[in-house]
């Protein structure tokens, strides 16, 4: 089998195509021939050596993949061989709250000691796979393990409902499925990017309303126009660092601000006279449990959601990949195929 491997070094310069054995399971595994990975930033972040610089090299990475079950061991019961699947980021966290053992970064597939995804086939244990809908392919189940997941429950600890706003930056992976699970739960959505031609794209996936941020530089008062000054419900906070600000000026007293993404710092300066004057909720999210997972499968499914994938390559092309994410150039998700 083949498989990509970020060796010698960190950078997108230094993934290489190796060859290897074709693993056979143990009685508690299964084998999946795999047939799509989606890249997230934080793949990017990882192969650039932010994530983890003390990762051990040669490793496989990315986080998100999916395929189909060609063997199964003897003692697992949930997955049969011809079973669709995705694959899980947090395998550990089934159910209920989020707890202090699903933090740590090295347990998450593609991020530290666990491998990732670029493999023609990889060994799975039952817990770190889910079961994916007919209605999805396979190359469109890679994108919801992180990006999708991320949008659903940024919305969903906002409490969004029918009439509510949403506020999205940008129009990468996270941003789009927001705007497409907003849409399908009767919300208003504005959208920003630094590119007409995507804001034309998002509006004919159904936003409400699109801002240039490179024309209207400050976000804040166009949002404020927008909504007859009262603010958005709920941002979902994807570029981080100093767009927190921004964010916190654009919604409405009392509403929420989901923070998922970090591309502009990981830190982000706050006014805390003005977050408890407005009384604002400000919530980090951490993708999601299986049963979120689920839970996400079914609206998909039942609101015959389409993720959009932007552009698909070769796996002989991961390099190419991983260069159009940096780039910008993406609009939903960047998928590698085998």
């Amino acid at each position: 089998m083949r498989y990509v491997a970020l060796a010698n070094g960190f950078g997108i310069e230094n993934l290489t195509i190796r060859s290897g054995s074709k693993p056979t399971p143990k009685v508690d595994e299964v084998l999946v021939r795999m047939r799509a990975a989606a890249l997230n930033f934080v793949d990017l972040a990882t192969i650039k050596g932010r994530l983890d610089p003390k990762l051990t090299l040669p490793f496989v990475p990315v986080a998100d993949g999916s395929g189909s079950i060609e063997e199964v061991g003897s003692a697992v019961h949930d997955f049969k061989p011809g079973d669709r699947v995705a694959t899980l980021y947090i395998p550990s966290w089934a159910s209920g709250r989020y707890k202090h053992e699903h933090i740590d970064l090295s347990n998450r597939p593609g991020a530290g000691s666990v491998a990732g995804q670029l493999a023609e086939y990889k060994i799975f244990r039952p817990n770190e796979l889910i079961r994916i809908p007919e209605s999805i392919s396979l190359t469109e189940a890679a994108t919801l393990p992180i990006a999708g997941l991320t949008a659903w429950n940024a919305l969903a600890y906002g409490a969004i409902k029918a009439g509510n706003t949403v506020l999205l930056h940008g129009t990468g992976g996270v941003s789009i499925f927001a705007l497409q699970f907003a849409k399908a739960q009767g919300a208003k959505v504005i959208i920003t990017s630094g590119d007409d031609a995507k804001l034309e794209r998002a509006s004919r996936l159904g936003a409400d309303e699109a801002i240039n941020y490179r024309t209207h530089p400050d976000i804040g008062e166009e949002v404020s126009r927008l909504t007859d000054g009262r603010g958005v419900d709920l941002v979902v906070e994807t570029i981080g660092g100093r767009n927190v600000a921004r964010s916190m000026i654009a919604v409405r007293p009392e509403g929420s601000i989901s923070i998922v993404g970090f591309l502009d710092g990981v830190e982000a300066p706050i006014d805390l006279i003005s977050l408890n004057l407005r009384r604002l909720s400000v919530r980090g999210i951490s993708v999601g449990s299986t049963d979120d997972f689920r839970d996400m499968l079914a609206a998909i499914a039942a609101n015959r959601i389409k993720p959009v994938v932007d552009a698909e390559f070769d796996l002989e092309k991961t390099k190419d990949a991983f260069r159009y994410l940096e780039a910008g150039k993406h609009f939903g998700k960047v998928v590698i195929t085998f």
